[in-house]
């Protein structure tokens, strides 16, 4: 089975991903791939680099984030550019690195992915699972974790699809208001509810 985990910017995905992988379960991540598929020589970094030029990097070659971003913060059409380069390596390269846990003998692997919904890829996925904090919760935890203003986490916050938005869409939602113990317990529940084994 591959499940698909999400959530939103400070509802505690990661720590679900944590508690997936102490199971056992082996996870693909779509942020750590989206840093791998830009490293120095690979396809999808030579491409950015066409499509945008030599100001995209540091000295040392490898690529600036913080310009590309400013690049394409301000101009659509650039954001849907680099979206065309990025997206379908990202893709490519989490369904390579799945099929291989599989052909490893995994039975289950997880598929780590922030926008599941919004980048409409549940079709890579045969169960979804949405980690989920009320609103007030997630803005709290983002203002602490980022040192931001209130003003500041609301924007960030509000950039996404609303969490509640989500559990519509979810095959399982863990609410993730309480302590790590209550996360663990309806994570282990909802693992025993899809026969995965640990």
């Amino acid at each position: 089975m591959i499940i698909g985990l999400t959530g939103g910017i400070a509802s505690g995905k990661s720590t679900v991903a944590s508690m997936l992988k102490e199971c056992g379960l082996p996870i693909v991540d779509a942020d750590v791939v989206a840093r791998e598929v830009v490293e120095v020589g690979e396809e999808t970094y030579e491409k950015l680099v066409s499509e945008f030029g030599e100001g995209i990097l540091q000295e040392d070659r490898s690529l600036d984030r913080v310009k590309l971003g400013k690049l394409i913060f301000e101009n659509k059409e650039k954001r849907e550019r680099l979206n065309s380069i990025m997206h379908p390596s990202i893709r490519n390269r989490m369904k390579e690195e799945t099929k291989e846990y599989l052909n490893r003998g995994y039975q289950t692997v997880v598929m780590d992915i922030p926008l599941l919904f919004e980048s409409k890829l549940t079709h890579l996925v045969e169960k979804t699972l949405l980690v989920y904090v009320d609103e007030e919760v997630q803005l709290d935890r983002l203002m602490r974790r980022n040192d931001l203003s209130r003003e500041d986490a609301m924007a960030r916050i509000s950039s996404q699809m609303p969490l509640r938005e989500k559990v519509d869409l979810a095959n399982e939602v863990i609410q993730n208001n309480g302590s790590i113990e209550e996360t663990k317990e309806q994570l282990h529940t909802i693992l025993k509810k899809w026969a995965i084994q640990k």
